[in-house]
């Protein structure tokens, strides 16, 4: 009877990690489950299902190993505000971006400081900030595609290339925000709750 539950929870394990948008905790979750039905596998005498879950057990480790080891270029590339690519970009995660905060309060074509935050060449996320008062940036957008969320981009903007948003003179970053998600990311990010005329905030040193 137990044997059978420990099949169960294994196969719901490998269901759930297959529904993950980031490829890191899809390796992760999918390492967990294959371990555990590999070892309802030759728990139950079954051979074949053992071997083949140890087998994903090994992909899984060697894929992991590679993406912690691997060196990956970033870089933050400006652009302009009417650009063709944006409004794809825009127009395809929309429904995403907005799960977090809302476009329609955002004026990226005339906003200070527009990037794409690039990874290995690739445009993996948006960031976009307009100044606050003389030493404060203002986030409007800080976006990362899906599977890209292991906050790799976040420590790169934030920690990486502080240099650059200091030598704009700015020494904190800002962002209003109400979603409960983005409120727990910014926080992740070292943000602190603080307020900004009477309204609700979350500020970070640069």
């Amino acid at each position: 009877m137990y044997l059978e539950y420990l099949g169960y929870v294994a196969s719901l394990i490998v269901l759930i990690s297959l529904l993950m948008s980031s490829l890191k905790k899809l390796r992760w979750i999918n390492l967990g489950g294959a371990l555990l039905f590999g070892l309802y596998g030759f728990m139950i005498g079954s051979i074949p299902t053992g071997l083949m879950n140890l087998g994903i057990v090994v992909i899984d480790i060697y894929y992991l190993v590679k993406m912690y080891k691997g060196k990956e270029f970033f870089q933050l590339l400006p652009f302009e505000g009417k650009s063709e690519y944006l409004k794809s970009f825009i127009r395809f995660y929309k429904e995403d971006i907005e799960s977090y905060m809302s476009l329609e309060d955002v004026n990226i074509k005339d906003a200070s400081i527009k990037y794409y935050i690039l990874r290995n060449m690739t445009p993996a996320g948006l960031f976009v900030a307009d100044k606050f008062d003389e030493h404060t940036l203002e986030i409007k957008i800080d976006y990362v595609v899906p599977q890209y969320r292991d906050f790799k981009l976040a420590a790169y903007v934030f920690k990486s290339q502080r240099e650059e948003f200091i030598d704009m003179s700015y020494t904190h970053f800002l962002v209003f925000t109400d979603n409960v998600d983005h409120i727990k990311y910014v926080k992740k990010m070292g943000f602190e709750e603080s307020t900004k005329g009477n309204r609700t905030c979350y500020t970070k040193a640069i």
